[in-house]
């Protein structure tokens, strides 16, 4: 295992890159922090976080600046997000930590299958 600075942050860029892509690169830095790092549950959460704003913010300027996304679309999804993270961060602060992790491991697996097998409509 490479344990260097230089290493971390090209691991961070990957996940970065894949994360604004909204292909899950906050749960696998989750993975990466907690199984090769051998971080505990709460910080690595925590760095999970601050990780994924920014990306997510940069990500969402640059899909509004290309006209993808529009002003008002936004708004809703942003301030439901914004809800349903406080419940779920006062939801996980009373459970137990082995239980968060059976659960976040449950919803990778039905992530990971749905994306397998996932096939888009057809515009009506």
């Amino acid at each position: 295992m490479v344990n260097t600075f230089p290493f971390h942050i090209l691991v961070g860029t990957i996940l970065g890159f894949l994360s604004g892509l909204g292909t899950g690169g906050g749960s696998l830095l989750i993975l990466w922090l907690t199984l090769v790092l051998g971080m505990d549950a709460d910080p690595a959460r925590l760095i999970n976080l601050m990780f994924f704003l920014p990306s997510a913010i940069v990500a969402t300027f640059f899909n509004h600046r290309r006209c993808r996304l529009p002003i008002k679309k936004l708004l809703s999804p942003i301030l439901a997000g914004c809800i349903a993270a406080a419940m779920a961060s006062i939801l996980a602060k009373n459970m137990d930590t082995e239980q968060l992790k059976k659960l976040f491991g449950i919803l990778l697996i039905f992530t990971g299958v749905r994306e397998l097998t996932y096939r888009a409509r057809k515009p009506r």
